[in-house]
């Protein structure tokens, strides 16, 4: 595999890339998806993937990505590109909220680093465990709230959480009570970006898709943070619960 350090440089100047193509004019039609009717899809999505893919194909690395799935390898031993060309496509559309371009780098079901390009306010996060956490060249690190009752939480309801189930909700109801604040932005990616930085101490999504979340939970990690997740990060939705370390959370 080519080196770590340069893979990153190129999932940096590819995520700032794609992230410009939004300037292009007929990028802001959307629809809702058949299969999951609370999906929204739009023709930035498949440009944006497109960019990525060209890009990192180069790499022999197998991608999974939110629009194709697998894009095979050539390069055997685990190691998986994950890709979401547009985390809060929504937002984007409606101009309602944050949204980036996300690019992880995983070994198996591990983490190696991930870089997510903030859209709105045109900002670039990356980092790994064994990396540190970056935002435009300054380190960033988690909140010191160890106090969970005056914490603030990042979640959401993704496409595939059932809104009529009671158990499900119990559940959610159960989390967020306890927490002083919850916040939903409508971006996975750009709420574990604001636990690695510090502006929010924790965040929990059940039913998330790999691409979601797999550049945030290495970004959280290098700022210091922790994360817990079960399924497999190319198999599956995941449930993902991430905080600054200090909390006393069992969630």
């Amino acid at each position: 595999m080519a080196d770590v350090l340069a893979l990153i440089e190129l999932a940096k100047s590819t995520a700032v890339q794609a992230g410009g193509r939004l300037t292009e004019s007929g990028l802001s039609g959307f629809s809702f998806s058949e299969e999951l009717p609370r999906e929204v899809k739009s023709l930035a999505d498949t440009v944006l993937e497109n960019v990525i893919i060209d890009a990192l194909a180069g790499t022999g690395l197998e991608i999974l990505s939110e629009e194709r799935g697998i894009v095979p390898g050539k390069h055997p031993g685990g190691y998986r590109f994950i890709v979401d060309p547009l985390d809060g496509t929504f937002n984007l559309v409606r101009n309602l909220g944050p949204c980036a371009v996300s690019i992880a780098l995983w070994e198996a079901n591990r983490p190696v680093f991930g870089v997510i390009f903030d859209i709105v306010n045109k900002s670039l996060f990356w980092g790994g465990k064994e990396l540190g956490a970056w935002k435009d060249g300054g380190e960033i690190q988690v909140s010191r709230t160890g106090d969970i009752s005056q914490a603030a939480v990042c979640t959401g309801f993704p496409v595939r959480f059932d809104l009529s189930a009671d158990q499900a909700w119990k559940r959610f109801r159960d989390q967020a009570a306890r927490f002083a604040k919850v916040r939903m932005f409508g971006s996975a990616a750009m709420s574990l970006v604001c636990v690695g930085c510090g502006i929010a101490d924790a965040y929990f999504e059940e039913d998330i898709m790999p691409w979601d979340v797999a550049a945030g939970i290495a970004i959280v990690e290098g700022a210091g943070g922790r994360v817990r997740w079960s399924g497999k990060a190319a198999a599956s939705a995941l449930d993902v619960y991430a905080d600054n370390g200090r909390l006393e959370a069992d969630l």
